[in-house]
């Protein structure tokens, strides 16, 4: 079993910044590709963005594009993001998922794809 658990989010201004980490612990925390997804209420979960095993490739949605950074450290079983210049709209849980994957070179993005979620941190932006 393996385990991931997000933390920093909060409530921030708009045009702030925030940083949200993932620690995975529990089987090979490094074979997995980690993504990034959100809910916003009323709404069904949506991909944010994902990064590969091999830490290679990423990929963002278009809603965040430029203004949102995924990283991982696998010496340390950490994902992050990097939110910066926020919008109202960013307002939600987010939540890391974490994708078994021994090839590294595949990203996901797709929230069926992904074998286990985290509990969620809330961000919220301020206008």
């Amino acid at each position: 079993q393996m385990q991931v658990v997000e933390s920093g989010g909060g409530l921030v201004q708009a045009g702030g910044s925030l940083r949200l980490s993932c620690a995975a612990s529990g089987r090979t925390s490094s074979n997995y590709a980690m993504g990034w997804f959100r809910q916003a209420p009323g709404k069904e979960r949506e991909f944010v963005a994902a990064v590969n095993r091999n830490i290679r490739s990423s990929y963002y949605a278009d809603s965040v594009k430029g203004r949102f950074t995924i990283s991982r450290d696998n010496a340390k079983n950490t994902v992050y993001l990097q939110m910066n210049s926020l919008k109202p709209e960013d307002t939600a849980v987010y939540y890391c998922a974490a994708k078994s994957d021994y090839s590294g070179y595949y990203y996901y993005t797709g929230t069926h794809e992904y074998d286990y979620w985290g509990q969620g941190t809330q961000v919220t932006v301020s206008s």
